[in-house]
């Protein structure tokens, strides 16, 4: 049971698709990110949640997590994932865990836009992303494509993240 004095007793936080922060994302996503819940908000240090969304023909590149596990739902469009190497197609209500150090790629395949949740525990994710993309504010058009940081590596490894190509 839970310490009555801990941070989320009682607590509740619900978000609108347009509350909160919003990331456009490099190449090769093209795309933008949206965390959602996070652990500033919460008091919960365990998780964050939020969606990406991957332009189409763009694709999340391979990379894995040493020190996070995480859910990725397939919330709207379709395309397909690859998981240590195994293809599996993405359509809404596709789920997927992927534990430590699981290498992932995400691609869409459709004319339109891939969005995937995802739930990372511990939180985390939202600060890469807002690392490496450029605010976004709801209704704004998309920026041309941009190249991700050059010290993208290093970043990713600051966040548990290893990229793996």
């Amino acid at each position: 049971m839970a310490d009555v004095n801990d941070e989320t007793n009682g607590r509740a936080v619900v978000m609108q698709p347009d509350d909160g922060k919003s990331y456009w994302q490099p190449k090769p996503a093209n795309g933008h990110a949206d965390p959602k819940l996070l652990p500033v908000d919460t008091g919960f240090e365990g998780l964050s949640m939020g969606y990406q969304t991957i332009a189409p023909g763009c694709h999340i590149r391979e990379h894995s997590h040493d020190e996070q596990i995480e859910l990725q739902i397939c919330h709207r469009g379709k395309g397909h994932v690859l998981v240590d190497g195994a293809r599996h197609e993405l359509v809404p209500g596709t789920s997927c865990f992927l534990g430590y150090n699981v290498k992932h790629e995400i691609f869409n395949d459709g004319d339109d836009e891939l969005v995937m949740m995802w739930v990372i525990a511990p939180g985390g994710l939202e600060e890469f992303f807002a690392t490496i993309g450029k605010e976004r504010a709801a209704g704004d058009p998309a920026p041309e494509p941009f190249d991700r940081p050059a010290d993208v590596i290093t970043i990713e490894r600051q966040m548990g993240m290893q990229d793996t190509k």
